[in-house]
């Protein structure tokens, strides 16, 4: 326990790399990119592939908005593996393409969920990948628009509140046609050692395991989410993420100063094999956490997960051509908004002033026999 609890030492402190003038100038211009693409992006495909196609069939509106907005995401992996030169080792089982999947995940600082998608870039779920996220997160300016067009499903943290909303997001999923990553982190928040003695005060008072590598994962959101899905789901992916050194934050991957290693390791388990009912699956929930807790202590000793090499390396030259195809589209929706028409800037408008209210007010269309 007390392992736990060390300080961390000092060269342990120390970023991978330090922050050079040339990281900060090439941050900022990474970031710019980063926020210029995301906004024409949702603002000039959002309308026509999550909105218009949606009135016609939801399975082909999901399968062009997938596709887009892979486009986009792929940018992150690129900027992680790439350009930062960070190193994402894969470990545990195979994990086989296109799956539908319930995945699990520990939640150590604010990016892990950034990384998950260096996961599904490779298994060619980019753009299917879904969270599990706190309501405050739809209210960022275009990012938050964003989670409302790829379906995000945002939680106010009150459980009354929370499962008939949840239920009724999720049965939206079920059709086994459409590929589904839907991740949930059950701790409920990053991990921290204020958090952690306080998880292990209240398993202490009422006979759950104590935990010192991750915290009581809430079971209620991971039963309705099996509950609901597990007819159409393949397999749930147990993943643990370790980071070598210093936890990363947002501004860490940005700037390229951290993380220099990231850790992932996957457990497949088949639907089959995960009881049904809610008092099983809560309790087998627990001991994946158990499990989990000392996968991430061995982690601490040796400094990597069993079974590495999973993974193949992204491909440089692809992430280049999806590079160039983003970065050209984006110089093309900049040069319609600003120095054409006037009726793209009335577009673009148009199309903020949707996206905001929709995003707002959880407004999906439905399809058009769906409302004859």
């Amino acid at each position: 326990m007390e392992e736990t609890f060390k300080p961390l030492k000092s060269d342990d402190r120390i970023k991978h790399y330090p922050l050079t003038p040339f990281r900060l100038i090439r941050g900022l211009i990474c970031l710019l990119v980063y926020l210029s693409t995301a906004f024409m992006f949702v603002v000039y495909f959002a309308p026509v592939a999550a909105v218009l196609m949606r009135f016609f069939s939801i399975h082909y509106c999901r399968k062009a908005t997938s596709f887009l907005f892979a486009l986009w995401l792929a940018l992150w992996p690129f900027l992680f593996e790439k350009i930062n030169g960070t190193k994402v080792v894969f470990s545990g089982d195979f994990v086989p393409p296109k799956e539908r999947v319930l995945i699990i995940a520990n939640h150590r600082t604010e990016v892990d969920w950034m990384y998950l998608w260096d996961l599904a870039l490779r298994k060619g779920c980019l753009g299917y990948i879904k969270y599990i996220l706190k309501s405050s997160l739809m209210k960022l300016p275009v990012f938050g628009w964003g989670f409302h067009i790829l379906e995000f499903i945002s939680v106010e943290r009150k459980w009354e509140v929370d499962e008939p909303a949840m239920r009724q997001m999720l049965s939206t999923f079920m059709d086994s046609r459409d590929p589904l990553w839907l991740v949930l982190f059950p701790e409920g928040t990053d991990f921290s050692e204020e958090k952690c003695q306080k998880s292990q005060k209240f398993a202490s008072e009422v006979g759950l395991p104590v935990l010192a590598n991750v915290l009581l994962p809430k079971t209620r959101g991971f039963g309705v989410c099996f509950e609901v899905l597990q007819n159409s789901l393949d397999a749930v992916y147990d993943v643990s993420i370790a980071y070598k050194h210093q936890l990363p934050t947002f501004l860490d991957n940005v700037f390229g100063t951290d993380p220099s290693e990231v850790h992932i390791h996957v457990r497949r388990i088949p639907v089959k094999d995960i009881p049904a009912s809610d008092a099983e699956a809560a309790t087998w929930l627990m001991d994946r956490f158990q499990l989990k807790d000392q996968l991430l202590l061995d982690f601490k000793a040796r400094g990597h997960f069993p079974n590495e090499g999973t993974e193949q390396e992204l491909s440089t030259l692809k992430c280049l051509v999806n590079f160039t195809v983003v970065i050209l589209l984006t110089a093309l929706f900049i040069y319609l908004t600003f120095f054409s028409s006037v009726w793209f800037k009335t577009y673009a408008s148009l199309a903020c002033a949707y996206l905001a209210s929709a995003t707002h007010f959880k407004f999906r269309p439905l399809p058009i026999t769906n409302l004859i």
